[in-house]
């Protein structure tokens, strides 16, 4: 884990145990809450909760809640915002809309997933940066906008699409996973891993003997992403059995 982000998490953690009071991190990428995650197993009065403003969202904040608080008590709405950028003449792209916050001098943790439609973006926020936004995002590429805060549960939940695939492996391990999610032989998958364009849970993996659990999820450079969502039984001949889902 970085080194920064670490002493950030431990400083949230240890405020919120000693002020009883809810912290929380920036929008982390999913590679970060991996780490966050591991790191907060180690707590024992403090609740770690991530939450991204909605459902499906990609880059969330790490909040730590008190003792008293659980996490069907904790209000989502408070700590996020949600900002709705609709666009006249044009259809902007994601780099479009977010390239127009960034210029603002907004710093991308302080943003979270952007869910582009034809004609409008949702964007998630911070509360500190929710009126700059809406004060001052007028324009995306050479389109013009108009912007306004919206309830999170307005913002449109994406539909994510994925392809199913059962398969069996001899073991558990990232090249034998990666060739039958991704139709590979198992030397093509470890050469790729070799080579550096496999991440696990979206940190880079370069070892092809990695162990697989279950809601891992694997990404091969050039041939796709995807997760393991069941581990089965055993076939008759000692093999393990795998449901997985790749994206779409």
């Amino acid at each position: 884990m970085d080194k920064d982000l670490e002493k950030r998490i431990e400083e949230l953690a240890a405020r919120c145990e000693r002020q009883s009071v809810v912290t929380a991190t920036g929008f982390l990428t999913m590679a970060e809450q991996m780490e966050v995650a591991a790191w907060a197993k180690r707590l024992s009065d403090v609740t770690l909760h991530m939450d991204g403003g909605g459902g499906a969202c990609e880059r969330k904040c790490a909040f730590f809640l008190p003792y008293w608080m659980d996490e069907a008590g904790f209000d989502v709405s408070e700590h996020i915002r949600a900002v709705k950028a609709t666009a006249f003449f044009g259809t902007p792209t994601h780099r479009d809309y977010m390239g127009a916050a960034l210029a603002l001098g907004i710093r991308r943790e302080w943003i979270g997933d952007f869910r582009v439609a034809e004609d409008a973006a949702y964007i998630f926020c911070l509360p500190t940066v929710e009126k700059l936004l809406c004060d001052e995002l007028k324009q995306a590429g050479r389109v013009s906008l108009k912007t306004a805060p919206i309830p999170l549960s307005d913002v449109p939940v994406p539909e994510r699409k994925v392809k199913k695939m059962t398969f069996t492996v001899k073991s558990l391990r990232l090249d034998a996973v990666a060739s039958g999610m991704f139709g590979l032989s198992r030397t093509a998958a470890a050469e790729l891993i070799r080579a550096g364009a496999a991440t696990l849970n979206y940190v880079q993996c370069l070892h092809v003997d990695a162990p697989i659990h279950e809601g891992d999820v694997i990404s091969l450079r050039g041939k796709g992403k995807g997760a393991v969502v069941s581990l089965g039984g055993q076939s008759r001949k000692d093999r393990t059995f795998l449901e997985t889902e790749i994206y779409l």
